[in-house]
């Protein structure tokens, strides 16, 4: 018996084989270069390697067609969304690199506050091993949207996951908090991969395949029960809805978001909302048109529960990550209203990840900036009273982007919420756009209390400064805030780029 050799497309896989490509040789930097040499380069490896591949997704414009025996599709929404994703990581990785790595523990590996990470802190050893993990955290990123067949898409939510899990319990501070975190988001994700692979198991029985493809060919093509297609379907949804926080499945959600470096809840908010987004799109587009009545009634039903659970308990929040992570779950709901089947929703639900994924990166990289007189990251938004009398420019942009994420004219949520409300009228959702405008007013009422407590309260002994950041950290919330504005004011060239991108390929 003679096994093919597989055909791989280098050209076609060259940002995702870039980015992985950093990443392994992020590994050789730490195994080879000394310590003190490490950091700058970790950090040029790490954004020459994003950037590079940001240039690889644009060399693609344009082109379509199947990768490595069908295994991985190029196509208008894949590079769209890689490219989001690669815009996101490159403004994440500055937060990330903040003051040589300011928000992680110098030594992972060491109990918390035990003398041996004692002194790795006073000695100044940074934990460089960051940027790789970083790196192949966005390599699976980047794999799990293109992929053509459920087998490969599992490599890659396996490959993004563990970096992430990794990184959740390496914050310097409140380390305790940070290894519950990384322990709750590792176990409930594993929990939730097993679903996974019991849909892909199921689905796999039922069509013989794993292609999406021929997954779509087997259900139009078949005239019997469907009941093992519909289960390997809702196995299939659980896990998928547990990686981006849908409520039942959001409970991970606000103690890893609060619990895990600020930078990295930051990527995950943003970038892995994208990719796994991505996944769902082409999953529901390519392999299951055919029975869009079935999961279309089932995905709006969650939405609704999603958009009005997660915006009553932002509104109970005080600490500023954990109401941002509610805060992510109730646009998680209002996303969930774009995907509806058909061009529109396509349309709507990529101009929605990206500008909700400018603005939240933003925010965090903000809270990110806001210290305690010990030097902790305050987050508790009770003790902000005059935080915008002694830090008058970090309240002003975070009020930005609050606005954003609440939806107010003249920010990009404001357009990114309209056009995916249109998108759910015109598939017939009108009655779950009512339920979504009520929760945007009660979530933003969570954001206006911040606003008001930050602006229109006298200072006191307990009110925190915020540090001046690096010029990348500054470069990368000029960005964010520059993106915010520009997608709420003119945001017809990023809407004609979605609806350029197509639909997704068979």
């Amino acid at each position: 018996m003679s096994i093919p050799a597989p055909s791989v497309e280098y050209a076609q896989l060259s940002p995702m084989l870039i980015v992985f490509g950093a990443a392994v040789a992020g590994v050789l930097v730490e195994a080879f270069v000394d310590r003190r040499d490490r950091y700058p380069a970790q950090l040029t490896l790490s954004i020459g390697g994003l950037v590079a591949a940001f240039v690889a997704v644009i060399l693609l414009r344009g082109h379509q067609g199947s990768a490595v025996m069908g295994s991985v599709m190029v196509d208008g929404p894949t590079l769209l969304l890689q490219g989001a994703i690669l815009l996101m990581a490159i403004v994440a990785i500055a937060p990330i690199a903040e003051r040589q790595l300011a928000a992680f523990a110098p030594q992972g590996a060491m109990a918390p506050g035990s003398p041996d990470e004692q002194l790795a802190t006073r000695s100044g050893i940074i934990q460089t091993e960051v940027f790789p993990l970083t790196m192949f955290a966005v390599g699976g990123m980047l794999l799990f949207p293109a992929s053509a067949d459920l087998l490969t898409m599992f490599v890659a939510l396996e490959v993004l996951s563990l970096p992430l899990y990794l990184l959740c319990g390496l914050a310097r501070h409140r380390r305790l908090l940070s290894q519950e975190a990384a322990l709750k988001y590792f176990l409930l994700g594993a929990f939730s991969s097993a679903f996974f692979l019991f849909g892909i198991a199921l689905l796999y029985g039922y069509a013989g395949t794993m292609t999406l493809s021929g997954i779509a060919e087997a259900i139009d093509t078949s005239r019997g029960d469907t009941t093992m297609a519909l289960t390997g379907v809702a196995l299939l949804m659980v896990g998928l809805l547990f990686k981006v926080g849908a409520v039942p499945f959001h409970s991970w959600v606000p103690d890893v978001y609060q619990g895990a470096p600020t930078p990295i809840t930051a990527l995950m908010a943003a970038a892995t909302k994208i990719t796994a987004f991505g996944a769902m799109l082409r999953i529901f587009y390519v392999a299951l048109p055919g029975l869009i009545t079935d999961w279309r009634p089932v995905l709006w039903a969650i939405a609704t529960l999603t958009m009005m659970v997660a915006a009553v308990l932002t509104v109970t929040q005080t600490d500023i990550k954990r109401l941002l992570a509610y805060s992510s779950v109730t646009n998680v709901g209002f996303i969930l209203l774009g995907i509806t089947g058909t061009q529109d929703g396509l349309r709507s639900t990529m101009f929605y990840l990206i500008a909700y994924g400018f603005s939240t990166l933003g925010a965090f990289a903000l809270v990110g900036l806001v210290r305690a007189a010990d030097g902790d990251e305050e987050t508790d938004t009770s003790r902000w009273g005059g935080l915008g009398r002694r830090s008058p420019a970090v309240a002003a942009a975070l009020a930005l982007f609050l606005l954003a994420i609440a939806g107010i004219p003249l920010t990009s949520g404001f357009i990114a919420k309209f056009v995916i409300f249109t998108a759910a009228i015109n598939s017939g959702a009108a009655a779950l756009v009512v339920v979504g405008a009520l929760a945007s007013v009660i979530a933003a009422f969570a954001y206006a209390r911040i606003i008001v407590t930050v602006f229109f309260s006298e200072p006191n002994v307990q009110t925190p400064i915020a540090v001046a950041p690096a010029r990348l950290t500054a470069a990368a919330i000029g960005v964010a805030a520059a993106a915010t504005v520009v997608l709420g004011v003119a945001p017809q060239p990023i809407l004609d780029l979605a609806d350029a991108a197509g639909q997704f390929a068979r």
